[in-house]
């Protein structure tokens, strides 16, 4: 049996243990129920707010990359309309500079077409020479006043350029070039073409030594392919360039300037060249000392060989007048002891008739 008292009236209650467990198990389930209910109002509560947190967050987040994202389209608005005005600009620019390198060629066209009709076949060549010449008489003293520009007339090797470009630093050429100016007349019978040309000016560069050869042509006026700049034909001859006459101090300056970046390794190349040539120098003197010591040798040698054989012939001759000395002196000892053993008895002893006057003498008072 338990005993259970009232919370609220403070009376006493006796119940079995199966009437215990019931009462427990009611007040269990109705605070376990109650505890169920309140976490889960407290749960649902915290979830409702936190979803509406996360909401908002979301709503925040979304309108601000909607805020960046009509930024960005209206940056990039503004960005194409500039680019649109830049690319008005620039092609109204093309189209302009276009116009004007148009109109400057026509002119230029003109020009020369003018300048070839008042021209006679014989002196036209000579006219373009000339016109070269005085553009860079003008700026010799500016631009090159230390350039050596004249007239190629050595025709030793049978045949010759036009012009001769050089320039150098402190000894050191760095730049030389090969000019043929080409022009003839429209009405010329016979039409040349650039090419014609090219082979001989290689020719020319290579007798006077030149690194660069340039023809100055009027020929083939109306081909786009020389009217448009400089032609390079060192695909057919090294170092070889046709131009109109426009471009003939552009082309001076831009080959004289492309060598000047490179006069550094030129002048260290020739120093190289100088120590190069001194070593050789060095060489041929010690080679020349070694051939004329081993000749002088060689013919010392040879006259102290026949110097040696002269005194062993010597030798050989006294060693043989010392034998016939000694020869002599022995044959003049036994004459000597032949002469000592010599007497009257001797010289008479075949001689009676000798002997008997011997005799006689010798018995005379």
């Amino acid at each position: 049996m338990q005993e259970i008292k009232c919370p609220n009236c403070g009376e006493v209650f006796v119940v079995d243990e199966s009437g215990y467990a019931q009462i427990v198990r009611q007040v269990r389930d109705k605070e376990f129920e109650k505890a169920l209910k309140e976490r889960e109002k407290y749960f649902t509560e915290k979830k409702e707010s936190e979803l509406k947190l996360a909401i908002s967050e979301a709503i925040q987040e979304k309108e601000k990359e909607l805020f960046l994202k009509a930024t960005e389209i209206t940056q990039l608005k503004s960005q194409l309309s500039n680019k649109e005005t830049e690319h008005e600009l620039k092609e109204q620019s093309l189209q302009k500079q276009y116009e004007e390198r148009l109109k400057l060629k026509d002119e230029q066209i003109e020009y020369y077409k003018d300048f070839k009709a008042r021209q006679s076949t014989k002196m036209i060549g000579e006219s373009l020479e000339q016109h070269c010449l005085t553009q860079f008489n003008s700026l010799r003293m500016t631009a090159f006043p230390a350039a050596y520009f004249e007239k190629d007339n050595d025709a030793r090797t049978g045949s010759k350029g036009d012009f001769i470009f050089r320039e150098e630093v402190d000894g050191v050429e760095f730049i030389s070039i090969m000019f043929e100016m080409k022009n003839e007349m429209d009405e010329t019978a016979t039409k040349h073409k650039n090419e014609d040309f090219l082979k001989e000016l290689d020719k020319d560069r290579r007798e006077k030594k030149c690194e660069y050869a340039v023809l100055v042509s009027l020929l083939e006026i109306d081909n786009e392919l020389y009217n448009n700049g400089i032609v390079d034909v060192s695909y057919k001859y090294e170092k070889m360039y046709v131009i109109r006459p426009q471009f003939f101090i552009p082309m001076i300056t831009l080959l004289r300037n492309a060598a000047l970046n490179s006069l550094k390794y030129r002048q260290e190349l020739e120093v190289v060249k100088h120590q190069q040539v001194d070593i050789l120098h060095f060489e041929e003197n010690m080679n020349a000392f070694k051939e004329g010591f081993a000749r002088n040798y060689r013919i010392a040698s040879d006259k102290f060989k026949i110097a040696i054989e002269e005194i062993d012939k010597t030798i050989t001759h006294l060693q043989k007048t010392k034998e016939a000395l000694l020869s002599s002196e022995n044959n003049l000892r036994l004459a000597n002891n032949k002469a000592e053993e010599l007497s009257i008895k001797r010289l008479t002893k075949n001689a009676p008739t000798v002997k008997e006057m011997f005799d006689e003498l010798g018995d005379k008072p």
